[in-house]
């Protein structure tokens, strides 16, 4: 069975409706779209439907996902908050009218959320008037929760800026996080059931449906983020949303309904020493502190046959290793090969398990890219540069493992993941495990149509997705 760090993430079931693209925003691009609103169709009544995978988890940053308005005294807006906390907000004429903060938190970031917020100030019962839900579940316990009067209108959703991505008067609250199935509703308040709905044989799991027959309204958008060219395409016919600081590497196939594996920065948490950024794809680490720092991916695998790359976009450090690691082990400041729980393949060309190195193929530097075929149905692991198998490696070879780097334990859950040892030059290295946040020269899809890699995939390896999960792992 599947492992997924740190949080259980429902795998895709077939038949149900694909969702085939996500837009990656990050914040360090200061990445954001926009659209000017007419006359709303009606004042009293809007929805916010979308889909959130977390990306750089923070203590100290804001990351506005929806922010309308015309200053921070008449506002609508979605975020997660410093403390992860999800807030839903609104303010006219300077006083609050909607504060829901949930109790809960919000930092998985190998998880696709489910988020709906509808108002219906209408609605005699003060209480019926927002309504938030999580995964199609009605959320009940918060922090706050401060209902408008009724038959209160928000002008504020006429006539002014809605923006995706940030807060507009705020240069530091830019979104880190993928987005998938935006929907703006103006006018009707609907249920978390017309977005979504629990699969009828997995009744736990909660998976989109069609939104196109939903009722918009003059405001009203729908983003599926299908056209690399224009990703603030609005898919129902309205208005398009001009995008700022995006860029066609920034349409993403990590969506709701295919959950790809990226890096996990909640494992390296207790230091400021890593940074993760464009989805949790790139890390980069602090030079010259001398420090080792190991990072992983937020899926593992016990079985199957798994590949990603990895481009070195700057070699940097000391020792740099590419590989996979026992999450079990993993201990933030080592070596992923210093002990028994990882493999890899360092940067001088020789190869390394439980601390001890041998001759293995050649150096990798700057701008090569490292190809990982992880095979755990024979226990076997190769490593490419630039897209040739080293040791003259065949990972297609099965039990035979020819010119494998290892045999390596079985039975036993993998990560890909890496290190670094700092030197002068701070380490970058951008992970694509099928969804890359950089531009692919030549694009090869595994056998079942997923990933998007600059080398052919070996026959019988797969990106490490859930859908994959689902049949392979």
């Amino acid at each position: 069975m599947p492992l997924i760090l740190p949080g259980n993430v429902a795998t895709a079931l077939g038949g149900a409706y694909e969702v085939a693209n996500s837009c990656r925003f990050n914040d360090n691009d200061s990445a954001y779209m926009h659209k000017t609103c007419g006359t709303a169709t009606l004042n009293t009544k809007f929805t916010i439907s979308l889909w959130a995978k977390r990306g750089h988890i923070s203590d100290s940053d804001e990351n506005y996902i929806i922010w309308s308005g015309a200053d921070v005294n008449n506002t609508v807006s979605l975020r997660f908050r410093a403390d992860n906390k999800f807030h839903f907000y609104a303010a006219i004429s300077g006083s609050d009218v909607i504060n829901y903060k949930t109790t809960r938190l919000f930092r998985d970031p190998s998880a696709w959320y489910h988020i709906v917020a509808a108002v219906d100030t209408t609605q005699g019962t003060a209480g019926n008037r927002v309504k938030i839900y999580i995964n199609g579940t009605q959320e009940t316990a918060f922090d706050d929760s401060d209902n408008p009067n009724e038959d209160t209108a928000f002008s504020i959703m006429s006539s002014n800026t809605f923006q995706v991505g940030r807060r507009h008067d705020n240069t530091s609250s830019y979104l880190d996080c993928y987005l998938a199935e935006v929907v703006f509703i103006d006018g009707t308040a609907y249920a978390a059931s017309d977005f979504g709905e629990f699969d009828e044989d997995s009744p736990t799991i909660w998976k989109p449906k069609d939104v196109s027959g939903l009722t918009f309204g003059t405001n009203g958008f729908y983003l599926d983020f299908e056209d690399s060219g224009n990703l603030g395409n609005d898919a129902n016919g309205g208005t398009d949303l001009t995008e700022v600081n995006l860029a066609a590497t920034d349409q993403s196939t990590d969506t709701c309904t295919n959950n790809f594996a990226t890096l996990n920065p909640l494992s390296a948490q207790t230091t400021s020493s890593q940074a993760f950024t464009e989805g949790n794809l790139v890390v980069t680490s602090s030079a010259g502190s001398g420090n080792l720092r190991q990072y992983n991916s937020t899926i593992a695998a016990a079985t199957g046959k798994w590949y990603c790359e990895v481009k070195v976009v700057e070699v940097g450090g000391d020792a740099p290793g590419l590989g996979i690691i026992d999450p079990s082990k993993f201990v933030y400041n080592s070596h992923i090969a210093g002990s028994n729980s990882g493999y890899c393949y360092l940067y001088g060309g020789n190869k390394q398990y439980n601390g001890s190195s041998a001759s293995y193929g050649d150096s990798w530097t700057t701008n090569d890219i490292i190809g990982i075929a992880m095979d755990l149905t024979n226990s076997k692991l190769y490593f490419s540069k630039n897209g040739t198998f080293q040791n003259s490696g065949d990972p297609t070879s099965g039990s035979t493992g020819t010119g494998s780097a290892y045999d390596i334990v079985s039975g036993v859950f993998y990560t890909f993941g890496g290190s670094n040892h700092d030197a002068s030059t701070d380490p970058v290295y951008s992970w694509n495990f099928g969804s890359p946040s950089f531009t692919i020269s030549s694009g090869n899809a595994d056998a079942n149509g997923y990933g998007n890699f600059e080398y052919a995939v070996p026959s019988g390896y797969y990106a490490l997705n859930s859908k994959n999960l689902a049949e392979f792992g």
